[in-house]
């Protein structure tokens, strides 16, 4: 049997779950098994901080299990940001589509291009530096929800580079 590459996985699985597109987001019970899909030009995005206008990371979110609350989603940005420190009730997973981002959770700094992934147990405080352009694919085991520790970004956080040295590059 011949290997498949791990990128080509990830973007296999990404594609499976509906990572370009969403019919109807909210699913249960066996309607959760059903196919459905959308072109990536046909998301409808949101502004995660409106305070910040175009500068704003955006948010798509493609599924919602009405039976679990399990969601899948989309963040993109237009301009390079910081990302404050911040946590979720549920668990998360990144897979990064476009870009190179950078997480700082639990004292440690990873690098992660395309195709990589990350798992932040729920609760967790974490902070990322995104890069101009970056699109990451996210599910959380829950419905999806953002504590700010210190608050949202703001005007400061644009344009913001990662710390030097991080402690891992996948």
């Amino acid at each position: 049997m011949k290997k498949t590459s791990t990128l080509a996985r990830v973007v296999l699985s990404a594609l499976s779950v509906g990572v370009f597109g969403f019919a109807d987001t909210e699913q249960t019970g066996p309607a959760a098994v059903h196919y459905f899909s959308v072109n990536y030009k046909d998301i409808a995005w949101q502004k995660i901080v409106p305070e910040l206008g175009n500068d704003s990371p955006e948010i798509a979110i493609l599924r919602v299990d009405s039976g679990t609350g399990v969601t899948h989603l989309l963040i993109r940005n237009s301009r390079q940001m910081h990302v404050p420190r911040h946590w979720h009730s549920a668990n998360e997973t990144h897979t990064i589509l476009a870009g190179t981002m950078v997480f700082e959770c639990e004292g440690k700094m990873d690098v992660l291009g395309p195709g990589s992934f990350n798992y932040i147990p729920s609760k967790s405080i974490h902070q990322a530096w995104l890069p101009q352009g970056g699109l990451v694919f996210i599910t959380v085991d829950a419905p999806w929800d953002n504590n700010w520790v210190e608050g949202p970004p703001t005007r400061a956080d644009i344009g913001v580079k990662p710390p030097l040295a991080p402690t891992s590059k996948k």
